[in-house]
């Protein structure tokens, strides 16, 4: 295959693309069928329980409702085990206090009426962020197709994550700001359920000059830790903030699994680099966004291609990045989708939607990592493509 056919991609023309989003939907849903169907009382063939990280979110919501820190590692891991001892250990819960009242009134159902309800209103938001989008910018297939065929959706639901939920608020939040800044700031507010996702919004904000959003989002942000304070202690800061370097010393010891992990830090990692060497270039990886989003959007009216770019890439610029967190990707390949075909864009477009779908395995089996590589494709024609459309537009 010549550069030139990978360079224009002529057969991923549209036809084509709806033929494979049809044949990736219906993996998809077989993937989750087949899943469902070899399970034995709740526990798949794998020897893990359907759901596998919301196992974590329901016994904190169990914790909590019960008057327990949820931050007591060891307690933690007695209430999980109650329900369900896994032959690998256990499921960890590092998120911060604003996270709480999200999770506890999962307590109140048992664990997998909650893992129903979780992933239906998370996934809904989820949707309708994704409509919000295909409003502005069209698409050329519909929603339901593009949402069964994009691979990290399948992971997210298999997996029970807030990917949903925090795609919705990062994507929703986007949408928004230049016509709703207010509750574009809510949305960032509550976002930092998540906040290594966040490290992009602050500077996209003060570079397009959106301060109603960024009032709001930091009014949204205090209120959100009042009431988790008010709600479950002040004491539950201290704890919160005493586990954090586990779970550093998790990320960087590769508790977790650098073959599971999307980032430039774990590709390091991965193909034997240092932890010093890994963070090094996750620094360099995270400045390149940074630096190329200044020069995008500084003194620059906010609009949705910057939005877009500045989703592309904050799964970049954190070193903690898993799969099932790539569904904010949606949203940056729906606005590029939309642009006037360029050089590259095709298979930028492609390889970010499905390199998701074994990117884990193959780096797992291989130690190669794949992912970053697709991301930074993606981040960089998005970037080009507004550079091009601005210079398109200016008269000559």
């Amino acid at each position: 295959m010549s550069v030139n056919v990978i360079r224009t991609a002529p057969w991923l023309n549209k036809e084509r693309v709806r033929g494979y989003l049809f044949i990736a939907a219906a993996a998809n849903i077989a993937l989750i069928i087949w899943l469902l169907a070899t399970a034995r009382a709740g526990v798949d063939r794998n020897g893990f329980l359907i759901g596998t990280d919301f196992i974590s979110f329901w016994t904190s919501g169990r914790m909590l409702l019960a008057g327990q820190n949820v931050y007591d590692m060891a307690a933690h891991i007695a209430t999980q085990q109650q329900y369900f001892k896994a032959a690998d250990g256990f499921t960890a819960f590092f998120y911060p206090p604003t996270f709480l009242p999200f999770v506890a009134p999962l307590g109140v159902l048992g664990y997998f009426p909650a893992l129903a309800v979780w992933i239906a209103l998370g996934g809904g938001l989820y949707l309708a962020a994704v409509r919000g989008w295909i409003g502005q910018v069209g698409a050329g297939a519909p929603l339901w197709l593009l949402a069964l065929a994009f691979p990290p959706v399948a992971i997210t639901i298999t997996h029970g994550q807030t990917s949903f939920l925090l795609a919705a608020l990062l994507g929703g939040g986007a949408l928004l700001v230049r016509d709703r800044p207010v509750a574009a700031g809510i949305c960032f507010g509550l976002a930092t359920i998540k906040p290594q996702f966040g490290l992009l919004i602050p500077i996209v904000l003060l570079l397009t000059g959106q301060w109603r959003a960024i009032v709001s989002a930091g009014v949204t942000a205090l209120a959100l830790a009042a009431i988790s304070t008010l709600a479950f202690g002040t004491a539950i800061w201290a704890d919160w903030l005493a586990i954090s370097d586990q779970a550093g010393a998790a990320m960087a010891t590769g508790a977790v699994g650098y073959g599971k992990m999307m980032s430039a830090f774990a590709g390091v990692k991965m193909l034997g680099g240092t932890t010093a060497a890994a963070y090094a270039v996750q620094a360099a990886v995270s400045l390149a966004v940074v630096a190329t989003l200044i020069a995008v959007a500084f003194r620059r009216t906010y609009d949705l291609g910057i939005g877009a770019l500045m989703l592309a890439g904050a799964p970049l610029a954190t070193p903690f990045v898993l799969d099932y967190d790539l569904v904010i990707l949606a949203f940056p390949l729906l606005w590029l989708a939309a642009q006037p075909d360029r050089d590259w864009q095709r298979i930028a477009i492609l390889l970010a939607f499905a390199t998701p779908i074994f990117a884990r395995p193959l780096a797992l089996a291989t130690g190669v990592p794949v992912m970053p590589f697709a991301m930074a494709a993606l981040f960089a024609v998005v970037a080009r493509a507004i550079i091009a459309e601005r210079r398109e537009a200016s008269p000559t």
